[in-house]
C-alpha cells in the first residue's frame, strides 16, 4: 500500500510541474500582444515622420502602413481577447489538449508500462539466485554481494556461490576465506571442503600443504569416490616422496574414471612420470624442506616463494617450450600473483605449443576459463 501512495504523489508532483507552464500561458500572451501592439504603433509613428522627411516614397509609405495596420489590428484584438480572459480558439485547443495529456495519458502510460514491466509485489530474488546468473556484470555483482554479506555474514548460501566466483576471477584469498565463512554456516560437504583445499593449494603455487591436506582427507571422509579429492591427495603423496603410494593412487583413481574424464589425461601423465620414477614439483621444483616450510609460511612469505618459484619455471619453459604441466602451473600461478597480463602471455605462448584443438590445447583453454583468463584469439 505505502507504494502506492508513494506513487500516486511522485505522479501529482509531477503533474503539477508540467501543468503550470500551461497554466500561464494565457497570462503571458496578454503581456507579449500588450507589447506587440505597442511596438506596432511606434513603427506607425516612425514611418509617418520618414515620409515627412522625405526618406520613403509616398507608394512604399502606403504599403507599409497598411501592413503595419494589419498587424496592429491583429494584436489588439488578441490583447482584447486576453484581457477578457479569452484565448482564440487554436491555442485554447492546444493548452486543454497539452493537459489532457498531462492528467490523463501519461499517468495511463505510466501504469500500463509498470503493471506489464514491474512487478511490486514480488519478493526479492534470494543472493544465491543473483549470483547463479550473473550476466555480463559479474564485478558488480560481486560488490552488491560483497555489501549484502558484510550486513548478513551468516548467509551461508551467499559464501558458498561468491566462494567459486572469487577463484574464477582470481581472487584466490578471498575465495578461501569464502569457503570457510560458508562452512561456518552451513557445515562442512565435499564440494565445499574440496573448493577450499583448491584456494589453498593455488596459494601456495601447487604445494598441497598441510590445512589442504586435512581438508582433502575430511572431504574424502565425506565422499570417498570424489576424484577431485583422490587426485589432490594422490598429488601430495607424490609431492611428499612417497612414489609408490602416489603411483598406486593415480592408478586407481584412473581405472575407476571413465574414459572421456575431462581429467584422466593429466592422471595418466602422473602416473607414466611416476612409473618412470620421475616426481611431479609445483613451479621452481621446490625440494621437500620448502614444502614443508610452506605449511608454516605467512601469506606474504609464502606469496614471494610463490614469485621465485614461477620465476625459476620461467626460464625453465624457455629452455623447454614443450612442458605442458609447466605452463599450466605458471599460468595458476600469475593468476595467484595476480599478475593477469602474465598469464594471458603466458596462456598465448602455450597455446602456440599446443594447438587450442588438441587434448592439451582444450585443457590450456579450459583453465583459462576456470581462471577468467581472455586471450584475444584464443578460441580460434
Amino acid at each position: 500500500m505505502f507504494f502506492w501512495i508513494l506513487v500516486a504523489v511522485l505522479t501529482a508532483a509531477v503533474a503539477a510541474v508540467l501543468l503550470l507552464p500551461l497554466l500561464r500561458a494565457g497570462g503571458r500572451s496578454n503581456v507579449d500582444d500588450a507589447n506587440d501592439a505597442e511596438v506596432y504603433r511606434d513603427q506607425l509613428e516612425e514611418l509617418k515622420r520618414d515620409e515627412a522627411a522625405g526618406l520613403i516614397g509616398k507608394a512604399e509609405a502606403e504599403l507599409a502602413r497598411a501592413e503595419i495596420a494589419r498587424r496592429l489590428i491583429a494584436a489588439t484584438a488578441r490583447e482584447g481577447a486576453s484581457k477578457d480572459g479569452r484565448q482564440p480558439a487554436s491555442a485554447r485547443r492546444r493548452n486543454l489538449l497539452a493537459q489532457a495529456l498531462i492528467i490523463v495519458v501519461m499517468p495511463a502510460v505510466g501504469l500500463c508500462l509498470y503493471l506489464s514491466a514491474g512487478h511490486p509485489e514480488l519478493p526479492a530474488q534470494p543472493l544465491a539466485a543473483r549470483l547463479a546468473n550473473p550476466g555480463s556484470d559479474v564485478n558488480i555483482l560481486i560488490a552488491k554481494a560483497e555489501a549484502h554479506l558484510a550486513e548478513n555474514p551468516d548467509d551461508g548460501a551467499g559464501w558458498d556461490i561468491l566462494a567459486p566466483i572469487y577463484y574464477r576471477n582470481g581472487r584466490i584469498e578471498d575465495s578461501a576465506n569464502a569457503y570457510r565463512e560458508a562452512m561456518r554456516v552451513l557445515g562442512p560437504s565435499a564440494a565445499r571442503l574440496d573448493g577450499y583445499a583448491e584456494a589453498l593449494i593455488a596459494l601456495s603455487g601447487g604445494i598441497v600443504t598441510k590445512d589442504a591436506r586435512e581438508a582433502l582427507q575430511q572431504s574424502q571422509a565425506l565422499d570417498a569416490g570424489n576424484p577431485r579429492t583422490r587426485f589432490y591427495l594422490a598429488l601430495a603423496l607424490e609431492q611428499e616422496g612417497r612414489r609408490d603410494e602416489a603411483l598406486a593412487a593415480f592408478e586407481a583413481l584412473a581405472k575407476d574414471s571413465p574414459a572421456d574424464a575431462p581429467w584422466l589425461p593429466l592422471v595418466n601423465r602422473h602416473v607414466a612420470g611416476l612409473s618412470r620414477g620421475e616426481q611431479a614439483k609445483p613451479p621452481g621444483n621446490p625440494d621437500a624442506g620448502q614444502v614443508a616450510a610452506a605449511d608454516e609460511m605467512s601469506p606474504d612469505d609464502r606469496r614471494q616463494m610463490i614469485a621465485g618459484m614461477v620465476e625459476s619455471l620461467a626460464s625453465r619453459l624457455q629452455e623447454d617450450p614443450d612442458n605442458f604441466e609447466g605452463w599450466m602451473r605458471i599460468i595458476r600461478s600469475y593468476a595467484v600473483l595476480d599478475q593477469r597480463q602474465a598469464a594471458e602471455d603466458a596462456l598465448r605462448t602455450a597455446l602456440k605449443n599446443f594447438p587450442p584443438q588438441s587434448e592439451n590445447g582444450r585443457q590450456l583453454l579450459a583453465l583459462a576459463g576456470e581462471l577468467a583468463i581472455k586471450v584475444e584469439g584464443s578460441e580460434q
